[in-house]
């Protein structure tokens, strides 16, 4: 009996077997180092140093026995063994490869295997900075941390141990050991342990630890996995329950890092939390994370950092009203991240763009509702991004599944997979697939999964993470694969399935439009109305909702597009009413193609020529009034071209100016000029009823030297009145004759348009020389120019480029007000501007550098130049020649750049 008690050997009835695992046995019996390793000892506290073998590291390395909690490997009755790949490891991994396997293979924890499947290693970095080598990870039920912390109301003491390779203390079951295969350029291998990375590892883990302290634990201990929290009231107590938790350790071959464990302080690090007798803080670490987070630029970067502080937020003081101007800038319903649950159904919702994918992992919420677990976004490699639209969206469902495989495979419930891309719901039918695809599907075999369609309306928040403005490709940034030459390419026109989709999603925020929808939702039917394929219907056409930008993207693909033609108003709206509908089409068409500054520049116009006549005033009597103007293009004739003509506005009476240079020749000259002026003047005048002789003189000259006239000479004063009744009888036929001509000529006209100093007018083409082969090929209309002056009535002065040397003065009807566009189009490029000698100039809007260019007697100065109404794609470096006229904005660059070339 004194033998058995010594050696307190356990009995494990079920095996017929004894273990001696005894501290007597291991000190004096088993096979053990002479000594421990001093640095151990001597930082373990006095009291517990008989305890000592708790903390070897050498001991922990030793295989240890089978007990009743080796973990057992069950597979599926189906399932078939697989071989991962080799993986390529780099010059440290691969020193730390051969020196783990050399180590565990001494140490009994591994052995060469033969088994029929073999998994590939992978490293993950601990804490300490070394390595550690795991298989496939798969997902495990773990007590909540939250709920393990309350445990510890009004403890002062604490103590905390570290178990050294937990996972290593665990056997695989007898028979089992094959299952855990890997495989390395070393060899294949089998663990005898239990290694990390293995399926239901951390459950079975758990569950030994809670079976060896069960009658403990919540009472004075608390377990996560490896890690041990002892906690007591006073220094006492805790000395015997940690006395306690390290017999039990030593008893069952249990160890622990000397390195990781803390005896009797007030004040610890576990869980993330810091514990001590006042309550529960947060680790600094993690308030110097949350301080030191970027600033949130996305709906995604905000959700990311709430998660993060809501698990703190027991710690924050009013934490909700703080957080709640974050919480305004999510989405509507957007909850945090849940949990995952693998007895629950998962959702997976994707979408690709035409430079990433993005993807949500969502369970139902206790309300039924979807919920994030997850969110995963992707920039699409250049070979990807020449991916038709159906491999795009079937590559984010891959990326999805190959991110969230641990929870994924092995489903028991269906995932479901909610896509905006109808097609893809028959993939898994499809008998024609190429070779991406085929690859695709058989990586998917292995997964239980259903694709079901979701209008792109409802899909939005997969949708946003497609297209983060972080993974949008830089200018300059996109590899582009050139698939039509520049010079075969026409136009583009906004599909309307793009602009369906925008009214699809405008109807549903128009307030007018909700007792309609409400009721259609509502499966009531409405007269001429019904709701589908996501759209709002009106007797049989697309109802647009009061969006500008829309209606204005539906006009521009009727109208401005080159397939368009930029046909007239009724043209323009039987081409949008064909498929669209809204109140007032018919205004808004009209307004939409009247301010086409396209059409007015290029068509002519259908309207009367502005500008009514106004006659000038008649004057009392004859020469009180003159009219001059020039006659010119004549042929030369001795030296002259022109005629200068002088008309009494009155009497219609004409003079004719003459000079002679030569005095032999003024006898011949005199003749003809005196002829033609008496002709002209002895000839009765429709305006006025008489000649200008009988308007001037009272009467008509003689015509022949035979005519009879009267002897009888009146007095004067009788003549006078004789004249002025003749200039009544005058002044009242020339008013007659201008109401008959303004009669006639308003019929042809329409009343001017007001327009003000500062307005700006379109300038008609006519008289304006072209380079055009054909007067038909220019433009109708010229400018908008500034208005700078009004003269008279009828005409304005316009500032314009001071390339077009001509007078800036032009009557009304040459002039068209210009309105700017309603419709927030941009204008078209500006047409080149005619000189008088016919050629085609830009106008020079601002300079923008300078330099030399060539060698010798070659070099120039060269200007970079920003055109005006170009964008800058248009800017061009021009030599100092073609810049010539642009003297106001060389000025200007010099100014601002006083040290450039050529200051």
């Amino acid at each position: 009996m004194s033998w058995l008690k010594k050696h307190n050997p356990q009995i494990l009835w079920e095996k017929h077997t004894l273990v001696f695992n005894s501290l007597y046995c291991s000190n004096n019996c088993l096979a053990t180092p002479a000594v421990l390793e001093l640095k151990a000892v001597e930082e373990i506290p006095v009291p517990y140093q008989e305890f000592a073998r708790v903390f070897s590291e050498e001991e922990s390395s030793k295989l240890p026995p089978h007990r009743p909690y080796d973990i057992a490997i069950e597979l599926l009755p189906d399932a078939k063994p697989r071989h991962g790949p080799i993986y390529s490891l780099g010059p440290r991994e691969d020193a730390e490869l051969r020196e783990t396997i050399e180590k565990q293979l001494k140490a009994g924890l591994i052995r060469p295997s033969k088994s029929p499947m073999a998994s590939p290693i992978l490293f993950v970095k601990k804490k300490n900075g070394k390595l550690r080598i795991m298989t496939k990870k798969n997902a495990y039920p773990l007590p909540l941390p939250q709920n393990l912390i309350e445990k510890l109301q009004g403890a002062k003491i604490f103590s905390k141990f570290d178990l050294r390779a937990g996972y290593n203390l665990v056997r695989i079951k007898e028979g089992d050991e094959w299952k855990t295969a890997f495989k390395t350029k070393y060899g294949l291998f089998e663990y005898l342990v239990m290694p990390f990375g293995l399926t239901n590892a951390p459950a079975a883990f758990q569950d030994m630890m809670n079976e060896i302290f069960r009658d403990l634990l919540d009472v004075y201990v608390i377990i996560y996995l490896d890690n041990i929290l002892v906690f007591s009231l006073n220094e006492k107590d805790h000395e015997v329950h940690v006395r306690e938790v390290l017999k039990r350790l030593q008893d069952n071959n249990l160890f622990c890092n000397i390195e990781k464990c803390h005896f009797h302080v007030k004040r610890i690090d576990y869980l993330g939390f810091i514990i001590s007798e006042f309550g529960i803080e947060v680790d600094q670490s993690k308030v110097t994370d949350a301080i030191n987070w970027s600033t949130p630029k996305n709906v995604k970067n905000i959700q990311e950092f709430l998660g993060f502080v809501n698990f703190y937020r027991r710690f924050i003081p009013n934490f909700g009203n703080m957080a709640r101007p974050l919480y305004n800038l999510l989405k509507k319903d957007t909850p945090l991240l849940l949990q995952p649950d693998t007895t629950k159904q998962f959702y997976v919702e994707c979408d690709a763009s035409d430079y990433a994918t993005g993807a949500i992992l969502s369970q139902r919420n206790p309300e039924g509702k979807l919920a994030p677990v997850a969110y995963l976004s992707k920039s699409l490699s250049p070979a990807e991004k020449n991916y038709d639209i159906f491999d795009k969206e079937l590559l984010a469902v891959i990326r999805a599944f190959k991110e969230w495989r641990h929870l994924l495979e092995g489903s028991e419930l269906p995932v479901q997979v909610l896509t905006d891309h109808k097609n893809l719901e028959y993939f898994s039918t499809s008998q024609s697939l190429n070779k991406r695809q085929i690859r695709w599907a058989n990586f998917l075999v292995d997964y239980n999964f259903q694709i079901n369609y979701r209008p792109g309306a409802q899909n939005k928040k997969a949708d946003i993470l497609s297209r983060r403005y972080d993974l949008v490709p830089l200018e300059g940034g996109v590899e582009n694969q050139v698939l039509l030459k520049p010079e075969l390419f026409v136009s583009a026109i906004t599909p309307d399935q793009e602009i369906n989709d925008l009214i699809g999603k405008a109807i549903y925020e128009d307030n007018r439009l909700k007792e309609i929808l409400h009721k259609l939702q509502g499966k009531e039917k409405v007269l001429d109305w019904e709701l589908r394929e996501g759209l709002l219907w009106f007797q049989g056409k697309i109802f647009v909702p009061k969006d500008d930008t829309i209606r204005n993207l539906i006009l521009e693909s009727r109208h401005d597009a080159l397939a368009a033609g930029h046909p007239g108003q009724a043209r323009t709206l039987e081409l949008v009413s064909r498929n669209y509908y809204w109140p007032s089409l018919k205004k808004f068409v009209n307004s939409y193609v009247s301010h086409c500054e396209t059409c007015i520049r290029s068509k002519p116009t259908n309207q009367l020529p502005t500008g009514l006549l106004k006659p000038l005033h008649i004057p009392e009597r004859p020469w009180e009034d003159i009219a001059y103007d020039m006659i010119v293009g004549l042929p030369v004739s001795e030296g002259f071209d022109a005629i200068l003509t002088v008309i009494d506005r009155f009497s219609k009476m004409p003079t004719i100016l003459k000079q002679m240079d030569k005095q032999n020749e003024y006898n011949e000259r005199l003749k003809y000029s005196f002829a033609s002026e008496f002709a002209l003047n002895n000839l009765k005048q429709t305006s006025t009823g008489k000649s200008p002789f009988q308007i001037c003189y009272g009467s008509n000259p003689r015509f022949s030297v035979g005519q009879k006239t009267d002897e009888s000479v009146p007095n004067a004063d009788e003549h006078a009145e004789f004249l002025e009744r003749g200039y009544d009888e005058v002044k009242a036929a020339l008013s007659l004759s201008q109401e008959r001509m303004k009669h006639f000529y308003d019929q042809r006209h329409r009343e001017e348009e007001e327009i003000q100093v500062g307005d700006k007018v379109w300038l008609s083409h006519q008289n304006i020389s072209t380079n055009r082969p054909s007067i038909k090929l220019s433009h109708k209309k010229l400018g908008p120019y500034l208005v700078i002056e009004k003269i008279g009535s009828h005409a304005y002065k316009l500032q314009l480029p001071h390339t077009m040397r001509i007078h800036p003065v032009f009557h009304i009807n040459l002039l068209t007000k210009f309105c700017p566009d309603p419709h927030g189009r941009d204008p078209p490029q500006p047409a080149p501007i005619i000189t008088e000698e016919g050629e085609e100039e830009y106008e020079v809007e601002r300079i923008l550098d300078s330099k030399q260019k060539g060698r010798g007697k070659t070099r120039k100065l060269w200007y970079l130049v920003k055109w005006k109404g170009y964008d800058k794609g248009s800017n061009s470096w021009e030599p100092i020649d073609n810049v010539g006229n642009a003297q106001e904005a060389l000025e200007e660059f010099y100014k601002e750049h006083p040290d450039a070339v050529g200051a």
